[in-house]
């Protein structure tokens, strides 16, 4: 699948309620892991399939998104959902951070701070 995110994606884990209306017109509420979030969108992981196009809200401890399915894939442990945010219901760091939250390029960058603290350590003496 190619990536056409244009904004970076944090790792995330949260437990939240996932709500839509299938194609029956019934309404359907399950547990959903977040797995990752950014300012447009996320991915989901849930037991049951959605369809692609269908508007879901995306319940979380402090409010809610509303989003457009964009792909449903099933792999061995469930299906993973990405989901567009519709206008409106981006996502805000500092309105809502979930549970657990892992900004790579943060975690990169003191990584390669350490390393050039350390090889400046080691540099012999002049």
């Amino acid at each position: 699948m190619d990536e056409r995110r244009a904004d970076t994606r944090m790792l995330c884990s949260e437990l939240v309620t996932v709500v839509w209306t299938d194609g029956q017109g019934r309404q359907k509420e399950v547990l959903a892991n977040l797995e990752d979030i950014s300012l447009c969108g996320v991915c989901l992981q849930l037991d049951d399939p959605v369809h692609l196009d269908t508007v879901i809200r995306i319940c979380h401890p402090k409010g809610e998104f509303r989003g457009r399915v964009r792909y449903c894939l099933y792999r061995e442990i469930g299906y993973f959902l990405g989901v567009e945010f519709l206008p409106g219901y981006e996502w805000s760091p500092e309105a809502y951070q979930p549970e657990y939250l892992l900004d790579l390029r943060k975690l990169v960058q003191q990584s390669a701070k350490r390393a050039v603290k350390k090889a400046d350590q080691a540099a012999p003496a002049q």
